[in-house]
């Protein structure tokens, strides 16, 4: 049983991942199954382009419930917002300046539920939505789009000071970020159920697919499913002798 437990070992998966959210619903644009990477502003993974298989249709101004995982907890909040062309979005701001200034307690404050932002035009639907929230409901906008975007970022307020806007660089900022894309269109079948979370993720787990991962920036978790059933394995083989 011993070398049975050993060679269980040796070939259980790790699995590994620049993930800290996973968008379950609306589906997120990319088909990797935890999501990542997810630091390259707007949407997380550059240059993925839409997956007819991955949209997800509404009716203008319907109410959806937009859910995530958070598979590395981190303390801050989260903010979902809406495009209604293409992927640009608006940055949350440091408090005391665009670079923050170095100062440790540079945090975005401000809520701009509501907002238009004037630069890209997005609407930010909902802001500041508690670290310990996985879900929340958001109104779209009451417009047609067939080119529109989902936005799903979170806001880490352990690492000071925060860098958003100092450069593009996607280890200098303290935000994750993912996508859903959507449809807006009049003749979408009539609500009353939303898009199934993607396949595979794990139900509650809070790793996103069943599996732990190593996230870059210090953030790791470990792959303890195969262990445990393994070590179980072995508790039971022994109480049997």
């Amino acid at each position: 049983m011993r070398s049975a437990l050993i060679v269980g070992l040796l070939v259980l998966p790790v699995g590994i991942a620049d993930a800290h959210i996973h968008l379950l619903q609306p589906l997120s644009r990319t088909d990797n199954p935890q999501g990542d990477p997810q630091k390259t502003r707007h949407c997380g993974d550059p240059g993925t382009t839409r997956i007819a298989s991955r949209v997800t249709t509404f009716k203008p101004g319907q109410t959806i419930t937009v859910m995530w995982q958070e598979t590395i907890p981190h303390p801050g909040w989260s903010r979902v917002a809406f495009q209604p062309n293409g992927e640009m979005f608006p940055i949350p701001k440091a408090s005391n300046g665009p670079a923050g200034n170095g100062t440790a307690s540079n945090y975005p404050t401000e809520d701009l539920t509501g907002m238009t932002d004037p630069e890209t035009g997005a609407i930010v639907l909902t802001d500041r939505i508690g670290a310990t929230e996985l879900s929340v409901e958001v109104t779209l906008p009451d417009m047609e789009c067939s080119n529109c975007t989902l936005q799903l970022i979170q806001v880490m307020t352990n690492a000071p000071p925060y860098q958003a806007d100092v450069a593009l660089d996607a280890d200098a900022d303290d935000i994750y970020y993912q996508c859903a894309d959507i449809t807006l269109a009049a003749d979408a079948p009539d609500p009353g159920t939303n898009p199934m979370p993607d396949a595979g993720t794990g139900g509650g787990n809070n790793n996103g697919n069943g599996q732990g991962g190593e996230i870059n920036g210090g953030c790791s978790t470990g792959n303890a499913t195969g262990l445990l059933a393994l070590l179980g394995l072995a508790g039971l083989r022994r109480r049997r002798r």
